[in-house]
């Protein structure tokens, strides 16, 4: 089973702050794994500080999101949060941009799922429970990470290109599992 992961939706004056992956130059929450011996919660406020600089208080847990594919499923668990301190910067190898962006101005492309998280992080949904299902009639039926980042750097197409390209065939169908309050 593929690991659980987190996402922060750190939200302030009506801006959400995303981050510009280096990966596949789209534009996602602040994300990661879960490290050994520490709590989701922790893991939430780490990745937060390392990908975008800034720390945070957690102040809601919207709720948990399964994303099934051809490529490795993921499992993440959405925070609310808002800054508390720090000063905004890129993590080398991992972020190319960090900004705020207010909420009906939402850049593009977007990692997959990520704007149903955004949606529910902005909307105040709490204890929702989703899965996202992606087809990619263009990939492999099993890929993983490392196939894929092989797969983009052949393709002769940008970083972003690549994924959109990739993206633009793709059918997500979502199932929410438990509905949660809005």
């Amino acid at each position: 089973m593929a690991g659980l992961a987190v996402n922060v939706a750190v939200i302030h004056e009506g801006k959400i702050l995303l981050t510009q992956r280096e990966d596949f130059e789209t534009w996602i929450l602040p994300s990661g794994g879960i490290e050994d011996g520490e709590s989701i919660a922790q893991a939430a406020i780490r990745e937060t500080k390392e990908e975008t600089g800034l720390d945070v208080e957690l102040t809601r847990l919207v709720g948990v999101y399964s994303r099934l594919s051809n490529m490795s499923p993921g499992y993440m668990v959405l925070f609310v949060a808002k800054p508390i301190g720090g000063e905004i910067k890129c993590q080398e190898g991992e972020t190319i941009a960090v900004a705020w962006f207010s909420f009906d101005s939402i850049p593009s492309p977007l990692s997959a799922g990520h704007k149903r998280r955004i949606e529910d992080a902005i909307s105040g949904v709490t204890g929702v429970t989703v899965v996202q299902e992606f087809k990619l009639p263009a990939m492999p039926e099993k890929i993983t990470r490392n196939e894929l980042i092989e797969l983009r750097d052949k393709s002769g197409l940008s970083r972003q290109d690549f994924y959109v390209q990739m993206f633009e065939q793709s059918e997500l169908n979502e199932k929410v599992e438990v509905s949660g309050i809005a």
